[in-house]
């Protein structure tokens, strides 16, 4: 009976082994579409403090993704941050800056605008726990929440406490100021009509509401058409002081990964065959 045993208890160490790399996996940085890591380029900024930045595009995007639940859209791109955990009150922020080659013709008369979003999701169930950005290009004002767009929790505070479309620099497409950047390929510097552009680095901080394990879901999306694409570059996510990783996975978890694959496979390499009689 000692040998089943001892295999036994290598199995189940093997077995422990995957399950934590697969809760560690389930809970990693996570990207659908196109998404990336870019630096100053064009008509955008590095933001402050940084020499670099997050971002999503619908550049590249999927059909479905990046959107907000009961909005819709076309083709987009979303981030999902490894899994982190906050406490009651505690300061949760970023910066980010939405970037739009998809203006309107008129305030609040959205046909093909694209639409950028930031939700705070609960790390075990999916769910989205408060919508902390929204935005849509609109020719003048405050774009945010965006016109259509669900209401940004009363926790937020925004500073600058407005985003504006500021103008590109681009001269190509139906009107001038369309946002240079590369992230928007075809795209950059072009401008559908009054509102493409860029917020420029915005800060947003939130105060946490109740204790637990959040993601942080950075999305963007077309809407009505896929061109004249959109993208929202975010950077610096700290919940109180401390910076969320909000990279690949870590390499603990590739690590538990492959120590519980190799205790299976050092498992049936070592199993007797059995002994008849």
């Amino acid at each position: 009976m000692i040998g089943p045993l001892i295999l036994g208890g290598r199995w189940a160490a093997a077995a422990a082994f995957v399950a934590l790399a697969v809760a560690g996996a389930a809970n990693a940085a996570t990207c659908t579409g196109a998404c990336g890591t870019g630096v100053a380029n064009g008509d955008v900024a590095n933001p402050p403090g940084a020499s670099s930045y997050g971002w999503v595009s619908t550049f590249g995007g999927v059909d479905g993704a990046g959107q907000l639940a009961g909005i819709g859209g076309t083709n987009g791109s979303s981030f999902t941050t490894s899994a982190f955990h906050a406490q009651a009150g505690q300061d949760l922020s970023y910066y980010f800056n939405y970037i739009s080659s998809d203006g309107q013709d008129g305030s609040g008369q959205f046909i093909f605008e694209d639409y950028a979003s930031v939700q705070l999701i609960d790390a075990a169930s999916g769910q989205t726990v408060a919508v902390l950005f929204d935005a849509r290009s609109e020719p003048t004002g405050n774009i945010v929440p965006g016109a259509g767009l669900p209401p940004v929790d009363p926790g937020v505070t925004l500073t600058p406490g407005s985003a504006t479309m500021q103008s590109g620099s681009g001269a190509d497409g139906n009107f001038s100021g369309g946002p240079v950047w590369s992230q928007l390929g075809d795209y950059s510097g072009w401008c559908w009509g009054a509102g493409c552009g860029q917020t420029g680095w915005i800060k947003s901080n939130y105060q946490v509401g109740q204790t637990g394990d959040y993601r942080l879901a950075f999305g963007v999306s077309n809407w009505g058409d896929t061109v004249y694409d959109s993208g929202l570059a975010y950077s610096t996510i700290k919940i109180g002081e401390q910076e969320i990783e909000d990279g690949v996975p870590e390499p603990a978890t590739w690590a538990m990964m492959i120590i519980g694959c190799a205790g299976v496979g050092a498992a049936l390499r070592r199993r007797r065959p059995e002994i008849t009689a």
